[in-house]
């Protein structure tokens, strides 16, 4: 018999953590979004590192900005940023404050709720596709800006909390290269910094970057 999920909070120290020990074990843990309609449940399937000063590919990777301003404060927060002018992402920040690490949220499979998740992911072919990329996890999750700076570790009342869930065992972690990232940052040699549940079929699709065309 397979024991059901720990719906325990994740404690603050588990993010107070090198970002690369913290996204693999982010893997299988359940985040949940409360909303006025009921909550909707999500077990992670694929996430992301992004190291700061130290990469080139993370937002924090020249400093301090309005936007990525909490990326520098306590682990465990929400930052969540708005990309292409029509999509939101959601990130957990991580490491000691003043630091700026973060895991993106990449991917995931809808545990409860699905019916919620769906009125938001009317586009999806099937329930595994709701939360597949990480602009369709917030939509499905109704994740925006207004939830920039949320705390998941808390245990009180909170519109987004991360459970200790189910973690996946090490040798069904995969790793590669980050999707669409540019440069040296998307280089999968030296930063093989995207997650993945092995076999899993809500895990998003591998994309290299492409660079954007100006129009003219």
């Amino acid at each position: 018999m397979i024991a059901p999920p720990d719906r325990t909070p994740l404690p603050r120290d588990f993010f107070d953590r090198p970002v690369l020990d913290v996204a693999p074990d982010l893997l299988g843990r359940t985040l949940v979004r409360a909303t006025s309609d009921g909550p909707i449940a999500l077990r992670l399937t694929e996430v992301e590192a992004y190291d700061g000063p130290n990469d080139p590919g993370s937002h924090a990777y020249r400093g301090r900005t309005v936007r990525n301003a909490v990326m520098f404060g306590p682990p465990g927060h929400v930052y969540v940023y708005f990309t292409y002018g029509m999509w939101h992402c959601m990130n957990l920040v991580c490491g000691p404050e003043g630091r700026a690490s973060g895991v993106l949220l990449r991917a995931g499979e809808i545990v409860e709720g699905a019916e919620l998740a769906r009125r938001r992911r009317v586009s999806a072919r099937n329930d595994k596709e709701l939360a597949k990329g990480p602009a369709r996890l917030a939509t499905a999750l109704g994740v925006d800006r207004t939830l920039d700076g949320t705390d998941a570790c808390t245990s009180g009342e909170t519109p987004l909390r991360m459970l200790t869930g189910a973690p996946v065992p090490r040798d069904q972690v995969r790793s590669g290269p980050r999707t669409g990232v540019a440069g040296e940052g998307g280089n999968g040699d030296v930063h093989p910094w995207r997650f993945w549940v092995a076999d899993d079929p809500t895990v998003s699709p591998y994309r290299a970057h492409v660079p954007r065309r100006r129009r003219s």
